[in-house]
């Protein structure tokens, strides 16, 4: 039986290259069973790619997989936010309300979407204090995401998870998909020849849509506008590319090989204790 073991995987390019690389070890793998371990670290919100990854071989490769030798803490942790839940383990509660849970949605699942940022992230104790139209704002932000998703990529489920890390002071978030990326939607829709990278940069700027007929990239502006005052992080990997931007910096850089699909990561500074809202609600704190 094949074995892979998975190091120090963080939300860095350094760690969405492993996840790459893993499945690019599996990927002409048919029906041949393996087992994965765990060493070190492995970024919780992470789960939602790697659970892309895995039911993808399950479902393409018709290849089991095996989850062994998790270290304690992340097995513990991977209980509490349901990730080994899918994997054949008991639940345990989360005692110590840091995660924002797992979850594998199919794309009609938009409302129950809604609710899920609302409560486990929107309604995190780690997230600064928003107005009530600013949350309503950044939830409808999130949802475009996970509409995008569901209208271009045509993948069948759309995968979430967050983890709140006291110690750094953030929330991270990642919302993963395994369909058509960026870089096949744009070109396709525009005749262009953009490389991954550049057409995830293209798509992020503001307005910047494949829809026809219909405006878009607002959702997404906001959020970079809200993440740059808070001195947070956004990622996004689609193909072989890997864009980034916080508030001091907007990089790309091309990957070693393809993640079959888009991960979007956001990061949340919690030490920030700015009051947010609309400009139009006249905050004189931080307005936008």
């Amino acid at each position: 039986m094949k074995q892979y073991i998975l190091r120090n995987v963080k939300p860095d390019a350094d760690g969405y290259q492993k996840l790459i690389d893993f499945y690019l070890e599996f990927k002409d793998l048919f029906w041949e069973d393996f087992e994965l371990s765990f060493e070190s670290w492995f970024s919780a919100n992470l789960c939602a790619p790697l659970g892309a990854i895995l039911d993808k071989i399950k479902v393409d490769k018709l290849s089991d997989v095996l989850l062994i030798n998790m270290p304690q803490s992340i097995q513990h942790i991977f209980q509490r936010n349901e990730f080994l839940s899918y994997y054949g383990f008991p639940k345990i509660l989360d005692d110590r309300q840091t995660v924002i849970k797992y979850l594998k949605l199919k794309p009609e699942d938009s409302k129950f979407f809604t609710q899920y940022i609302k409560e486990e992230l929107i309604g995190h104790r780690g997230i600064p204090d928003l107005s009530e139209r600013l949350k309503r704002k950044i939830t409808e932000s999130i949802y475009e995401m996970f509409v995008n998703a569901k209208m271009h990529s045509q993948t069948k489920f759309i995968y979430t998870c967050g983890q709140f890390f006291p110690q750094n002071k953030s929330i991270w978030f990642t919302i993963t998909d395994v369909g058509v990326g960026f870089k096949a939607k744009i070109n396709e829709r525009f005749g262009s020849d953009l490389s991954s990278a550049q057409s995830i940069k293209w798509a992020v700027q503001n307005g910047k849509t494949t829809k026809t007929d219909v405006t878009g990239g607002i959702g997404l502006a906001l959020l970079k506008e809200f993440i740059t005052k808070n001195k947070g992080k956004m990622q996004i990997i689609s193909g072989n590319g890997f864009y980034s931007f916080d508030s001091s910096q907007e990089t790309t850089q091309d990957l070693d090989g393809d993640f079959p699909g888009t991960i979007i990561s956001m990061e949340f500074k919690t030490d920030d204790t700015s009051s947010y809202s609309l400009i139009s609600e006249i905050d004189i704190n931080n307005i936008f």
